[in-house]
């Protein structure tokens, strides 16, 4: 058996303070960590829109609290209702300011709401009669030419069929499948299969999924099964950590990596799945 390390891992889905919800670090104690671990750089996400900004100021931050070190944070937006759902506007600001990811609807999604039992007459449409809506075709125009990449987050799996056909046409390269394995996706492994053979895209695994009522469950075994089904070059391991039940951030996913190289997953594929993967869509060297 042998022991992993975070040196130069790169983690492209975490929540951090200031949130509605009260998370485990602020953002400049998810740097701090960080630092501390070795890693080279992290994606901040929040449901209420942009971390764009957010993540510059961590990076000043870092340059003052610090020694010179590798480390660097990005931000992304994500389109709820917040911040006028499909908005080619909001998404156009973000990435002038140096966002590098683009999520669809969290909370907002048709199918967030509706595996929630709630009504989705508000919801954030991103499909209309098996086409992705205008706007959207609007957004993926700018993506390309900020070389951004594509969270499905929170949609459902037919969804995501209809968005990645629409965002491959568009000449979107960079394509993540957000946590499948979280039953309010509740993407077979066959379907991910699908998606990378067909797609290429990338299918982004998560340390625990939420159960409801602040209780998380591990999401390991159904990870591994995804990275043997589907293959471990088109996984890319993140934590989507920061929830105050879980462990924090760093020893999330140093339980996770450790988990896959003690059932068979090799330190050169552990190290594909959270460096290479993730540097290659962040356009980093």
């Amino acid at each position: 058996m042998s022991e992993v390390s975070l040196q130069g891992v790169i983690d492209m889905h975490v929540h951090t303070n200031p949130d509605l919800r009260i998370r485990a670090y602020d953002d400049f104690e998810l740097c701090d960590a960080a630092v501390r671990v070795g890693a080279r750089a992290i994606v901040i996400k929040s449901h209420l829109g942009s971390t764009v900004e957010r993540a510059w100021l961590v990076n000043q931050y870092n340059k003052k609290m610090h020694e010179a070190n590798a480390f660097e944070m990005f931000g992304g937006i994500v389109l709820n209702r917040g911040i006028g759902g499909i908005n080619p506007t909001a998404v156009e600001n973000a990435l002038k300011l140096g966002g590098k990811v683009v999520w669809l609807p969290t909370q907002s999604a048709r199918n967030h709401l509706l595996q929630n039992k709630k009504d989705p007459k508000d919801c954030v449409e991103v499909v209309k009669d098996g086409k992705v809506v205008p706007e959207l075709l609007a957004i993926f125009q700018l993506m390309k030419e900020h070389d951004a990449v594509l969270g499905t987050a929170h949609i459902s799996p037919d969804e995501c069929f209809t968005v990645v056909e629409a965002a491959k046409n568009c000449g979107i390269e960079k394509i993540v499948i957000t946590h499948p394995e979280w039953w309010l996706v509740g993407m077979s492994v066959e379907d991910q299969y699908r998606l990378v053979k067909d797609y290429g895209v990338i299918l982004e695994h998560c340390f625990a999924q939420p159960m409801g009522g602040g209780r998380y469950k591990s999401n390991m075994e159904l990870n591994l099964e995804a990275i043997e089904a589907c293959g471990y070059d088109h996984v890319m391991v993140d934590t989507d950590g920061g929830q105050t039940e879980n462990p924090h951030w760093e020893i999330a996913l140093l339980q996770y990596m450790q988990y896959l190289s003690d059932h068979g997953i090799t330190k050169e594929q552990i190290t594909y799945m959270t460096q290479t993967i993730p540097k290659k869509l962040l356009g980093l060297s």
